[in-house]
């Protein structure tokens, strides 16, 4: 075999390949090229990049990567040693960036995926955040939904219109197809159908309250899913194949009005409920929500809210009624009350005018026969007529006076007077009769007290005369003492008073007036009863087996007109008693014009009779007619007696001097005016009348009378009432 030395030849330059490999390495460049110029755009667009520096160094490797392509191209031909070196550092660069950029790349991929870890953070954040949103906007349709069925619900406080307004709502809220309202029955056991949404089932039908369905929803204030199939959820026809929407039902506190009172707030206490049963479209597979048992609850709360309302309403309308009912009562009976009272006046009055009328004749006639010359059993016997009569006057008086005490009619006359000398005339009344049954009377005036007061002499003088008669009248032996001071302020407040407050003033005092005697006394279940009308006693032994009468009450109800109080201590019967007494009087404004003004003058003369003055008598009734002329004939009078108006138009002349009337007083006195008009002829006017009150007298004054004369009349009562209108008739003509 012939050896073969031989080399397998070298694969000469295909024009073509190398062609296709420079146009390549060309674009390859050229790409390389390019990508550190959108790497660099990058850069500027992302400014906040932290890693800026990584990019510019991984740039720098595309650039060499670049460059060694493009360097290579000048390989394909026959180069010089240059290019081979050039070549070559190229490479060498290239290598040593891409290690560099290798293992920066270690280091910043931990960090990338952090930054991957933190997007998907907050990805997860963002869709948190759509779910709350979600929550809030569907809180805020509840919410516009429950301020609708409030606004519904509460505009109108018929419980009725409230039970029915909120199924209707509910259901056209939540789209409901059944809604039903069952209420607990008068007796608590069972519940029963009241309400429905569709009337799909008669109202009126009834389950039991302690069935298991109904104990779970009452224990709790939370919407609860029920079964479909439970008593209070069988509200759909049976027949039919459908599949049953879901069923949830609340209870609805039923709340309870205690201590209902008009102008306070009651209070509501639950002790019932009712329960709310609500139901989805069946053959639907809608689910009930959260926001919607939500607004299922606030509802039930609200309508508890309106009922209580209602039921508020419902008793105020009730409480109003009842008590327009009591105003129509009261109204009725005030009025009833009204002329019950004027009625008892009108009688008062035609009695008191009655009754002074032949008083007047009994006592003037008795006068008169004290006058003449009498044996000591006459005398005897006219006095004690006279006596009775003038206790019988005074029962008419105190009648009338409790008359108008209790129509809060009566009213104080304040004047100034002498204290002093009023006590003083009171002993002089109270001694005769407590010397002829042999009792000691004392007189004890502090030093103190002043001697003019303003106040009601009158009714002092009353109140004073009847405790001082009292004592007398039950007390057999002993003594009686009668103390009167200027009470200090700090003594006013007593314990056994505890509902008497007085106010001192500066122009004012308080005077304590104590009367003791050895009578009787007064037993303790008696005391509280002395002041009351006509209050029997309950002892035997007690100090006045025949009742208080009217003196006691009447002195209570002037004390207290004078702002103050009055009392009774007693030790016990046979013991004696004493009376106590506060009354306010007032301190003279100027006390030397109040002493001359005030004093009792007598007149100039000192006249006991009136001999030759010719009077006039007008009185319509003979009787009192003949007791009036019969005193003025008795002080020396020449008298003409007329009845009527007409008789006095034809028998008056200018010499009467005095006309003393009892007919129309009014009347008369314009006559008089008419036929004297000249003032010194005109003569004086008396009426003669039977009515006590101040008003009476003082609207007689002002029509022109020039003295007023109250019945009955005595002999010295006449004499005083002619001297002092002859007196003041001097005067004025004087001035």
């Amino acid at each position: 075999m012939e050896s073969c030395n031989c080399f397998e030849p070298q694969w000469p330059p295909d024009e073509l390949l190398m062609k296709y490999q420079y146009i390549s390495d060309f674009f390859i460049a050229i790409a390389y090229f390019s990508i550190p110029l959108e790497l660099i755009y990058f850069v500027k667009k992302s400014a906040v990049f932290p890693y800026k520096w990584v990019l510019v160094q991984f740039g720098a490797f595309i650039v060499l990567c670049g460059a060694t392509h493009f360097i290579n191209l000048g390989t394909f031909y026959v180069h010089t040693k240059t290019v081979a070196i050039v070549m070559t550092i190229a490479k060498v660069l290239t290598a040593a960036v891409s290690c560099a950029t290798a293992l920066m790349l270690v280091h910043i991929i931990p960090d990338l995926l952090s930054v991957k870890t933190r997007e998907l953070f907050l990805k997860n954040k963002a869709a948190e955040l759509d779910r709350e949103m979600g929550i809030i906007r569907t809180q805020e349709e509840t919410g516009r939904h429950v301020r609708m069925l409030t606004h519904e619900i509460r505009s109108t406080l018929n419980r009725h219109t409230i039970l029915k307004t909120t199924l209707v709502e509910l259901g056209r809220t939540l789209g409901l197809e059944e809604c039903a309202l069952w209420m607990p029955t008068r007796s608590g056991l069972e519940l029963q159908l009241s309400y429905t949404l569709r009337h799909q089932n008669p109202v009126g039908f009834t389950v039991p309250i302690q069935s298991p369905v109904i104990n779970q929803v009452f224990s709790t204030n939370r919407v609860v899913k029920i079964s479909p199939n439970s008593p209070v959820a069988r509200l759909r026809p049976a027949s039919g194949n459908y599949m049953l929407g879901e069923v949830v039902a609340v209870r609805v506190p039923l709340l309870d009005l205690n201590n209902f009172q008009i102008h306070d707030w009651p209070e509501l206490t639950t002790k019932r409920y009712a329960l709310m049963v609500l139901m989805l479209p069946s053959d639907s597979a809608r689910q009930w929500h959260v926001h919607e048992l939500e607004l299922v609850e606030v509802v039930a709360d609200q309508v508890a809210v309106a009922l209580s309302h209602a039921a508020i309403l419902e008793e105020s309308m009730r409480a109003r009624d009842l008590l327009m009912e009591q105003n129509v009562a009261l109204d009725h009976a005030r009025r009833e009350a009204e002329t019950a009272v004027r009625a008892r006046n009108d009688f008062l009055a035609v009695m008191n005018h009655e009754m002074r009328t032949p008083m007047h004749a009994i006592i003037a006639l008795s006068s008169l026969l004290l006058e003449t010359d009498l044996t000591p059993e006459q005398r005897l016997m006219v006095e004690t007529i006279l006596k009775s009569s003038n206790l019988l006057a005074t029962l008419i008086n105190d009648v009338l006076d409790l008359s108008r005490l209790e129509d809060g009619s009566l009213e104080l006359d304040f004047a100034t007077f002498n204290l002093h000398t009023l006590f003083k005339e009171v002993l002089n009344l109270i001694k005769p009769v407590a010397s002829v049954k042999r009792l000691f009377v004392t007189l004890n005036l502090s030093s103190d007290l002043p001697e003019y007061a303003v106040g009601d002499e009158k009714r002092l003088l009353q109140i004073i005369l009847n405790i001082i008669g009292n004592a007398v009248k039950f007390s057999k032996e002993g003594s009686i003492s009668i103390y009167a001071i200027m009470a200090k302020p700090d003594s006013l407040r007593d314990p056994r008073a505890p509902d008497f407050f007085p106010l001192p003033g500066d122009s004012n005092f308080y005077m304590r007036v104590q009367v003791k005697d050895t009578g009787t006394g007064i037993s303790q279940q008696d005391i509280p009863k002395l002041f009351t009308k006509f209050a029997d006693s309950q002892s035997p032994a007690g100090r006045n087996p025949g009742g208080s009468g009217l003196g006691l009450a009447i002195c209570k109800r002037f004390v207290n007109l004078m702002e103050g109080n009055i009392w009774i201590e007693s030790e016990g019967v046979g013991k004696g008693s004493t009376a106590i007494f506060y009354v306010k009087l007032g301190f003279p404004a100027r006390l030397n014009e109040s002493r001359l003004s005030h004093t009792r003058l007598p007149p100039r003369h000192g006249q006991a009779s009136f001999p030759g003055l010719k009077v006039l008598v007008m009185d319509d009734k003979g009787v009192s007619r003949t007791a009036t002329k019969g005193l003025l004939v008795h002080l020396g009078c020449d008298v003409t007696t007329v009845s009527s108006v007409d008789e006095y138009l034809q028998v008056i002349t200018k010499d009467h001097k005095v006309i003393f009337m009892d007919v129309d007083s009014y009347n008369v006195a314009r006559f008089v005016h008419d036929k004297f008009p000249k003032h010194h002829e005109k003569p004086l006017i008396v009426a003669v009348t039977g009515n006590t009150d101040r008003a009476a007298k003082e609207s007689l004054l002002k029509v022109g009378m020039d003295g007023v004369v109250v019945k009955p009349v005595s002999v010295e009562k006449m004499r005083v009432t002619l001297a002092e209108v002859l007196e003041n008739k001097r005067l004025l003509q004087e001035v």
